[in-house]
């Protein structure tokens, strides 16, 4: 059975620069995509640029461009961030691409075609912002204003002339596809959440817009243009080359395993987005994944609140691997969770700088000085051995297990854990103690640079430059990395010298109040 492996990003709405809650989703899906590479899949990763609708109309003419000059602009800066934060998507789509335009219109036609769309006319509250459409139970107004209760967005009342999908005629199929699939949503609150939604009725939806120009023309109706979430979740597929049902891509990836997306447009990517599928006759992603967000005091950042924090900012200042790091380690999947730079310099002095950078410069400079620099060959491992080098070994499937549940806390635990550990175990036995003993001096050498080795593969997901720069001691370059060796004890048994490295991570002198 081939191992493929389909993550997407959600794509990203350019009507401003990227922030920290942008990076997030950016190196959450990084990291999925790099642990299935070095576990042998093959791996489609997909991120990009969402640059239809109102609010970016609006944005460009604040600034006096043309739209499209406007979006090549903005979309470049999330191109740019992809790079800066080490990404390795395999594609990046524009929803101004040929490609897609064909896919959504083709999209459009299956649904026309299937009579699960109709003219009619709209009339209710629409949040530019949110390029959302609210019911009055999901609107309330503070100081004179109406907002979405959901976002706190504004709203303004819309009454025009639309096309709508049927969405109150997949109620029923939704229900039955979310009660036989129960991982189809993550985590549980979110499925919850969108099943009590769902219970709560569905209206059909609004997917035309006629007030407005800039978006992908109705195929049938050059006044409306489509929905910009229509448009937009059809990015899956058509960086896949939906419509052309043949395609190696499309075959090979879809259904995708795993959409990772914001909390906040969990409602379109969980109910919208499998309704338009069913409606097409497409199979279902595997997983919708909401996570929580990335908070700047108690709130969600957003530029209408003024309290965007910048990633390259803190990358300029700290690494994008402590970045990277504390985003994973600090922040429980799931769940929303603060940016603190006195945490972040914990996370770089304590875990980067002492557990894991401290234990690689020890024993490379004590094999260095008593091994003669090279991996000890005339070893004999001991219960103390067996028992630290075999907690990989028999942990490697359930590791599997929990990466395919996206159970993000337990792998970044396990190696916390394994570090604490492996420092421990080089301490205990006191290698410097048995001059007079070789083989045992050998082992305790021998079986500290396994667990570096081990512990190096498995943060190459997480901190891939500095896992890289780890690996130099041995000669393993990036294309070496195969998770499936770390239940081999003596993978190092075939090598010979052993490299110095410089200082891995660099310790925070930090400030006394």
């Amino acid at each position: 059975m081939p191992k493929n492996f389909y993550i997407t990003t959600p794509i990203y709405y350019p009507s401003a620069k990227p922030h920290m809650g942008h990076a997030y989703s950016s190196i959450i899906a990084d990291f999925f995509a790099r642990f299935k590479r070095i576990d042998g899949f093959d791996v489609n990763f997909l991120t990009g640029t969402d640059e239809h609708g109102l609010k970016i109309q609006r944005a460009a003419e604040k600034k006096g461009l043309e739209t499209l000059k406007f979006c090549d602009e903005i979309s470049k800066t999330f191109r740019d961030l992809s790079k800066t934060l080490n990404l390795t998507n395999t594609d990046f789509i524009r929803t101004t691409e040929d490609r897609h335009k064909n896919s959504v219109q083709n999209l459009w036609k299956e649904l026309e075609k299937n009579d699960d769309i109709y003219l009619s006319k709209y009339s209710g509250w629409y949040s530019v912002s949110d390029e959302a459409f609210y019911t009055d139970d999901e609107i309330e107004e503070i100081d004179g204003k109406k907002l979405s209760k959901i976002s706190k967005s504004p709203v303004e009342w819309m009454d025009e002339e639309s096309y709508f999908f049927r969405l109150s005629k997949w109620e029923k199929p939704l229900l039955d596809y979310y009660e036989k699939n129960p991982e189809f949503i993550s985590p549980k609150a979110r499925r919850n959440e969108v099943i009590s939604f769902v219970k709560g009725g569905l209206k059909d939806l609004s997917v035309s817009r006629k007030s407005f120009s800039w978006g992908i023309p109705v195929p049938s109706n050059n006044e409306h243009v489509i929905y910009v979430w229509l448009d937009a979740l059809t990015n899956y597929i058509s960086a896949l080359n939906y419509p052309d049902m043949d395609n190696e891509l499309l075959n090979k990836y879809w259904p995708a395993n795993v959409h990772l997306i914001g909390k906040d447009i969990l409602r379109f990517h969980a109910v919208y987005w499998p309704a338009f599928l069913l409606a097409a006759n497409i199979p279902l992603p595997k997983k919708v994944y909401g996570h929580g967000w990335i908070l700047s005091g108690e709130e969600k950042m957003s530029k209408s609140k003024g309290n965007i924090l910048d990633p390259i900012e803190i990358i300029d200042q700290y690494g994008l691997d402590p970045l990277r790091y504390y985003l994973i380690k600090e922040v429980s999947f799931g769940n929303d969770g603060n940016i603190s730079k006195d945490r972040l310099e914990d996370c770089i002095n304590s875990d980067l700088a002492n557990n894991y950078g401290n234990l690689c410069q020890r024993v490379t400079a004590f094999t260095i000085k008593n091994c003669e620099g090279k991996i000890p060959k005339d070893i004999e491992f001991n219960q103390d051995d067996l028992i630290i080098l075999d907690k990989f070994k028999d942990n490697i499937n359930l590791i599997r297990k929990k990466i395919d549940e996206l159970d993000l806390n337990f792998y970044i635990e396990f190696i916390v854990n394994s570090l604490f550990e492996a420092n421990k175990y080089f301490n205990d036995q006191e290698p410097w103690k048995k001059k007079g003993d070789i083989k045992r001096l050998n082992t305790i050498i021998f079986t500290t640079l396994e667990i570096v080795r081990k512990i190096s593969f498995m943060l190459y997901p997480i901190i891939p430059q500095s896992s890289l720069n780890a690996l130099k001691i041995f000669s393993i370059n990036e294309n070496q990395i195969d998770f499936s060796t770390i239940d081999n004890h003596n993978y190092l048994s075939k090598l010979d010298v052993i490299n110095k490295i410089d200082i891995l991570f660099k310790k925070i002198e930090k400030q006394n109040d």
